[in-house]
């Protein structure tokens, strides 16, 4: 098959749907592929690169159109692109399935079989295709980076001889694939970042990269914000309310804001009011990534960037990934390819389109003639979030001490156990074991035991260390063990040879690890 990317005719897009690298791979499936004269220079890539991958150059868009048996493009296809559509022709796109309804049935009617980027299901399998989630992980990036060009300060905190510099504090709105990509961004530039989500389950995920979870006063505590594949679901008013609170407390303290929370095929839901925008420091940024359906900010415009009355920017802009065109299309251009590894199976170069699979059904909107969309829930299960688990209850100090007691009681009871066996196994001992061999007996066991005790209390990184300790014990303990060896009772003898030898492994491999550790330290 013939695989073709045309130049996106979108206005301020520089992104592309083919790379070099990604004709090879399409290649090596079995494909041919063109793409159309200029249309990877905005991202990057010449003609002259995708010439040397192989790919044909063709020169204009109709051409391209009329030849390819897969078109593979960013934008959702314009009115002239649709009049070039084909009934033997697929193509694949972000297409807006519920916004571009008229456009749907148009490629329907056409016989065109359209997939959509978007509506690749949220399956682990699928994950290699997921083109919201590689440009949503670039917008988060990009916004960070955006809101530090307009901040005009710092964002980690410092100490100089002119004096002290805070932090910046950040908060994002939204724990998605944009808000930890932002989350990840700010903590490694340094600023104090928090984060907030309607599923309880991400604030392990936003702990782990640094970042306070911001949690609710809230009754049904944190209810289960999770619907069908990680997404967002919508809140109940009481919680709405809650959150909203907590949002009208932060505005003061926060320096940036970063809001990325959207809920599927409905308008972006308000979260930044305006009261809260202006109680917020002059200086202060808020990138606002649901711009394109509606803003999470009252005061959001949809690829504009304001400033307010108190000082405070608001950026609406909804081409981050293109502002990246190389990174992005290069994701773009690998989600496609791995899509077309599904749709060629057999690697022969026949496109195989079999809607009983979850993620060509999921994501294929039109299909012989006739509108799928939208599609059923997929056979197995979405990337499921983690069980929601209760926060554990803050114990207060008396349970805390009361806990305390009660493990001390448990430890002394097993420790008392472990001494009564002892002394009933050396009674037993005594009663038909000489005296001589005893009083060398009771020192072993008692050595024993003060041995375990001091050692199992030492934390397991500081074992390594300890050795150099242990080696002179354990000298000390050849040494008694090497004249007890003369000893006439066969049992002593016995007992010490062993001694001896584990002592020895002990010392060697003491010293081997030491000399290993000091040899790290040594400058070469």
């Amino acid at each position: 098959m013939k695989i073709g990317t045309p130049k996106e005719t979108f206005e301020g897009e520089n992104r592309v749907a083919m790379t070099p690298e990604s004709a090879l791979q399409l290649q090596k499936l079995g494909h041919s592929c063109m793409i159309e004269a200029g249309a990877g220079e905005a991202a990057g890539f010449s003609n002259d690169k995708y010439v040397e991958a192989g790919v044909e150059v063709i020169d204009t868009a109709a051409e391209l159109w009329e030849t390819a048996d897969v078109v593979a493009k960013v934008r959702v296809p314009n009115t002239e692109e649709m009049a070039m559509l084909r009934s033997d022709q697929t193509l694949i796109s972000f297409f807006s399935p519920v916004a571009d309804e008229a456009k749907m049935k148009e490629a329907a009617e056409k016989g065109t079989t359209v997939v959509a980027m978007e509506m690749i299901p949220r399956i682990s399998r699928a994950q290699k295709m997921d083109a919201l989630s590689s440009m949503a992980n670039i917008a988060g990036y990009r916004a960070v980076i955006e809101a530090g060009n307009n901040f005009g300060r710092f964002f980690t905190g410092q100490i100089t001889a002119a004096g002290k510099v805070p932090p910046a504090k950040v908060l994002v709105v939204g724990a998605g694939v944009a808000g930890l990509a932002a989350i990840g961004t700010s903590t490694s530039l340094g600023a104090i970042t928090l984060a907030f989500d309607v599923r309880p389950e991400v604030a392990e995920q936003v702990e782990s990269m640094g970042a306070e979870f911001v949690y609710l006063d809230f009754e049904e505590e944190q209810q289960d914000g999770s619907a069908s594949g990680g997404y967002a679901s919508v809140s109940s008013p009481e919680f709405r309310e809650a959150q909203l609170a907590k949002f009208r407390e932060l505005a003061p303290e926060v320096d940036i804001v970063i809001t990325t929370a959207l809920i599927p095929n409905r308008e972006a839901p308000e979260l930044w009011t305006e009261d809260m925008v202006a109680a917020m420091k002059p200086g202060s940024v808020i990138v606002d990534l649901a711009a394109e359906k509606g803003g999470n900010c009252k005061l959001t415009k949809m690829d504009e960037k304001i400033v307010t009355e108190n000082g405070v920017t608001i950026i609406g802009y909804t081409d981050f990934p293109s502002r990246m065109a190389t990174q992005a299309s290069t994701l773009y251009a690998t989600n496609i390819r791995h899509l077309m590894t599904d749709l060629t199976p057999e690697k022969d170069g026949v496109v195989n389109h079999n809607m009983e699979d979850d993620v060509i059904r999921g994501a294929t909107i039109t299909h012989d003639k006739e509108v799928t969309f939208p599609p059923p829930p997929p056979k197995v299960a979405a990337i499921a979030a983690a069980p929601k688990k209760d926060k554990p209850k803050e114990l207060t100090a008396e349970e805390k001490r009361a806990n305390e007691v009660a493990a001390f009681k448990t430890q002394t009871r097993n420790q008392v156990g472990l001494l009564a066996i002892g002394g009933v196994l050396l009674l037993a001992v005594g009663l038909v074991a000489p005296a001589s061999f005893m009083q060398h007996f009771i020192v072993f066991v008692l050595s024993v035991f003060i041995g375990f005790q001091v050692i199992w209390g030492v934390a397991h990184s500081l074992h390594t260390p300890l050795m150099a300790v242990t080696n002179a014990i354990s000298s000390i303990i050849i040494l008694g063990a090497v004249m007890q060896i003369g000893s006439g009772s066969f049992l002593v003898i016995i007992l010490a040879a062993l001694s001896v030898f584990m002592c020895g492994i002990n010392i060697f491999g003491g010293f081997l690890v030491t000399r290993r550790m000091l040899a790290m330290f040594q400058k070469s």
